[in-house]
């Protein structure tokens, strides 16, 4: 839903309002910093939880702690985007047919909607820590629908501009945080008393906190550093482009996200059990299904971006504009996907210094590279770095890592869960770019679309042992089924 209605945002508000929505985008990333770690560590204690390291009344203590500090930021946080607007407004963006007021006032309400999300995450942490991923999918589905197809009503039939976007967009966080609440705490059981702030249930987990924090300062540096460069150096129109191929490739998260979300509890609890073997098979099981639904999405993007960008937008500008930097960022982002799974595992074994310092490492080198590249080479250079340095982290990271966890594991990480999927998928979206010729309606080339697809992700998991022996296993169960009924 946060990419189907973009062209018709566009269309309602023009591209240059539509780069105020990606200054948004990079404001929400950027702020998560101010919840000094606390909300990873939450939803890893609800984990340890469920593996019996918390009683109902120590885990209760612990969330209302994590949710009085966390509004106490939210409050910080919109009181000050308020206090900033006229400057952010007049100073720092280049707004060439937007009116400063009307920029100001989009600032404004970016900082309401960014202090009730920032809440909506610390219940969104909990509920995946409980391993409730399918109760927050359901909610969080819900959600970004009224968020995407209420935004269209809004600016189509009530008020086209960017404030009314902002302000259905608060609206329907002021209806999330307690249904999200509501569901949170009707899973922990009760307690012998009412939940209380607790100093020693922060201190309980302040070392993986602060740990967490750090590496979200780094990344924030390593994946925001170049929109924020370049939404000062470009005018908004143009930045807006670099913003939307943003919004297109980051849209692989979408498919990466629920796989660390569903296995990153079950990777703590694991780890807290003491269970080497059934981790080790998580862990290969988990990143193999990665690769398979990231590298399938990401290389049928690179290859095809053209052809997807004109289906989605029908706009021949934005295809031009934005396609170039689709092809890098999507596989940038493919890159740095595969770092998920391994993250998790580090993560779940309570290990933040490892990718701190690879981090501050990345940084040194990455924040000069941004500012020699960007003034020369414009959006396509900062897609290119960011290509180069995920390149450094598979081989850095993965390196390290498995000389403390899972020893045994980094070979068969490189050959049986990343390379042989996407060295198929790869052999078979090149196969389709030859075969498969570009269709003049719209429907065609959708379905054109959808059929490479299908044969790229097709491709990856059958080169993927352990995903293809599920898809195995499966098809023989609906084979059974059908006998039986016959």
């Amino acid at each position: 839903m946060g990419i189907a209605f973009v062209p018709l945002y566009i269309k309602y508000i023009g591209i240059e309002a539509y780069g105020l929505i990606g200054i948004f985008a990079i404001l929400q990333a950027s702020l998560s910093l101010l919840d000094m770690g606390l909300k990873p560590a939450l939803g890893r204690e609800m984990a340890r939880y469920t593996a019996g390291a918390h009683d109902p009344q120590s885990i209760r203590d612990l969330l209302r702690s994590v949710e009085i500090i966390g509004v106490a930021i939210s409050i910080v946080v919109a009181i000050g985007i308020w206090a900033a607007a006229g400057w952010l407004a007049s100073d720092w963006v280049t707004a060439k047919k937007l009116p400063t007021t009307v920029v100001s006032h989009a600032f404004v309400a970016m900082g309401i909607v960014i202090a009730l999300r920032f809440v909506e995450s610390i219940y969104v942490s909990s509920i995946v820590g409980l391993q409730r991923q399918v109760l927050e999918s359901v909610i969080g589905s819900v959600m970004a629908t009224a968020r995407g197809l209420g935004a269209v009503v809004v600016l189509a039939w009530l008020s086209p501009t960017v404030e009314a976007y902002f302000a259905w967009q608060g609206f329907i966080s002021l209806l999330t945080v307690p249904i999200l609440a509501a569901c949170v705490y009707r899973t922990l059981p009760r307690a012998d008393r009412a939940a209380r702030f607790s100093w020693p249930a922060i201190a309980g987990i302040r070392q993986f906190a602060l740990g967490v924090m750090a590496i979200t300062l780094l990344a924030l540096l390593l994946t925001q550093i170049d929109k924020i460069l370049l939404s000062r150096i470009l005018s908004l129109k143009n930045f807006a482009y670099y913003a939307l191929a943003g919004v297109v490739t980051n849209a692989l998260y979408v498919l990466a996200s629920p796989i660390s979300a569903a296995f990153y509890p079950q990777f703590t609890e694991l780890a807290t059990r003491g269970d080497p073997l059934a981790l080790q098979r998580s862990y290969h099981q988990a990143a193999q299904l990665a690769t398979v639904v990231l590298g399938g999405a990401a290389i049928a993007l690179a290859i095809f971006s053209s052809e997807a960008l004109a289906v989605w937008t029908q706009n021949p500008e934005l295809v031009v504009q934005v396609a170039p930097l689709v092809r890098v960022l999507a596989l940038g982002t493919l890159l740095n996907g595969l770092m998920g799974i391994p993250y998790q595992m580090q993560l779940a074994h309570g290990w933040t210094g490892l990718t701190i310092k690879v981090n501050v490492v990345a940084v040194a080198i990455l924040v000069p590279a941004i500012f020699f590249v960007v003034p020369r080479y414009g959006a396509i250079g900062a897609a290119w770095v960011w290509v180069v340095l995920n390149v450094g982290y598979l081989v850095v990271d993965i390196y390290f890592m498995h000389r403390r966890i899972l020893r045994s594991e980094k070979w068969p990480w490189y050959r049986q869960d990343v390379l042989a999927p996407l060295t198929a998928a790869i052999a078979a979206g090149l196969a389709c770019r030859a075969l498969l010729q570009a269709e003049p309606d719209r429907m065609a080339e959708l379905g054109m679309l959808t059929l490479a697809a299908a044969l790229i992700w097709l491709a990856a998991a059958l080169f993927a042992p352990i995903v293809r022996a599920q898809l195995g296993s499966h098809v023989h169960i609906v084979i059974d089924r059908l006998r039986r009924r016959a």
